[in-house]
């Protein structure tokens, strides 16, 4: 895996060419599935918290996700459940999730669309930053993944890509699963600002800008 042009990493959809409205076909899935708009950008539902608790392996710190959203009633900062499962979708009318990190390892499952993915590589002592990029979909002889694992601590971004290579639409939108070992909670959580993505690859992050989430305010 060894770094990119990032000039060549474009988005496929802008939200605001959208009405804001989904198709009857993703927004029958959002109902079927009851999917709830996330933070992050898109939709999501937790669909698994398994009930076994573990020692948090993690620092207790101030998240930038603090305020955002909720913690959940009962958490107690000491310990986590040992892993916690989500559907999450993408669809035109919010097609990407702006660079985040989670604590925790993050195994990935596709379900159904095609997107890409950005991974900045920052963290591993001794080793040149790099960024990653790559297509999760169907075509997998053509080198598209149907899962993928993201370890903790690294943060990644997801837009959203036409069903097709070359093709202009998304019927279905990029549905997805994530898998968090130990489970997920909002304080293991945060949104990379802007000073941050220059300090992490200096004046590639011009390029990189655009898949800022706008909740990753500077300090």
């Amino acid at each position: 895996m060894s770094a990119i042009a990032v000039a060549a990493i474009k988005p496929s959809f802008t939200a605001t060419e959208s009405s804001g409205e989904e198709s009857p076909a993703i927004r029958e899935l959002i109902d079927s599935l009851r999917l709830e708009p996330h933070i992050e950008g898109g939709y999501f539902i937790e669909t698994d918290r398994a009930p076994e608790l573990v020692p948090s392996p993690f620092p207790l710190k101030e998240s930038n996700t603090a305020g955002l959203a909720p913690q959940r009633p009962g958490f107690d900062p000491k310990v986590r459940n040992s892993s916690t499962t989500i559907y999450y979708l993408l669809t035109p009318s919010g097609p990407q999730g702006g660079f985040h990190r989670n604590a925790g390892r993050t195994v990935h499952t596709l379900h159904r669309g095609r997107g890409q993915y950005v991974l900045i590589h920052a963290d591993e002592p001794g080793a040149e930053k790099r960024i990653e990029t790559f297509i999760v979909g169907q075509d997998v002889a053509k080198g598209e993944k149907l899962q993928w694992i993201v370890e903790g601590g690294k943060f990644k971004a997801i837009f959203l890509l036409p069903d097709s290579a070359g093709g202009k639409e998304s019927e279905s939108g990029l549905l997805i699963s994530e898998t968090v070992v130990p489970g997920f909670e909002f304080c293991d959580h945060d949104f990379l600002s802007p000073d941050g993505l220059k300090e992490l690859v200096g004046e590639k992050a011009e390029d990189l800008q655009w898949l800022l989430s706008p909740l990753g305010k500077n300090e």
